[in-house]
């Protein structure tokens, strides 16, 4: 028999957490970097189990050559596996970007579709790709559940899950609409600099009162 899993947080005090992650940073963005949904498509799928900092040394050259899918198409897989070979992966990956790219060209006429489903159905684009882009270049609150956000969304009770999934439906559910747009890049940013892993930094962290985390630290 499963765990049962604890309460969500209060709706009050889910307000009073994310307006004191809102006054702290008021627009969060991602640390990826990109110029266009596509360039931001082909970033996301670059970072699975890279950083973001890796990812964007890797792509600086390259987005300026090739910042849309028939661009990419003529760099080739050669071209590209150049450019990002200091990422893990990085053959799959320069597969994955031109196959992505040429299903976009003929397609989608080289735009990038705001469907989930339709992003779903790109080359190394799974479900929390999909939501990045959703959320970033298209402004839908959609939630991407990372490492961080599950650890965050569990420790916190902000949006308690067994999985991914679970946590992505319980942010959706419980998070009030006001934040959100802005829900998945508060909490991980929040749990990439503060609520880290292996020692949290509770001490400097904007919502420890409301935490009922009970390992804090000092």
């Amino acid at each position: 028999m499963s765990k049962r899993l604890p309460p969500p947080l209060p709706f009050g005090t889910q307000v009073a957490i994310f307006s004191r992650l809102r006054e702290s940073n008021p627009v969060p963005e991602t640390e990826l970097e990109f110029t266009n949904p596509y360039t931001l498509v082909v970033a996301v799928a670059l970072s699975a189990q890279a950083t973001d900092v890796g990812v964007n040394k890797a792509t600086r050259g390259l987005f300026a050559i090739a910042d849309t899918p028939q661009k990419m198409l003529e760099l080739g897989i050669e071209g590209v596996t150049e450019h990002i070979k200091t990422i893990g992966l990085f053959r799959q990956k320069a597969r994955n970007v031109i196959a992505l790219s040429r299903i976009l060209v003929d397609q989608y006429g080289g735009e990038v579709p705001d469907s989930r489903a339709a992003l779903m159905s790109l080359p190394g684009v799974g479900r929390k790709t999909a939501n990045v882009v959703l959320s970033c270049a298209f402004g839908h609150p959609a939630q991407a559940v990372d490492t961080h956000i599950f650890r965050v969304g569990n420790r916190t009770r902000l949006a308690p899950g067994r999985d991914v999934d679970e946590v992505e439906r319980a942010i959706e559910d419980n998070v009030p609409a006001r934040f959100q747009t802005h829900a998945h890049h508060w909490l991980i940013l929040h749990g990439r600099y503060v609520c880290q892993a292996r020692r949290p930094r509770c001490a400097i962290c904007p919502i420890e009162e409301f935490c009922p985390f009970e390992e804090k630290t000092e």
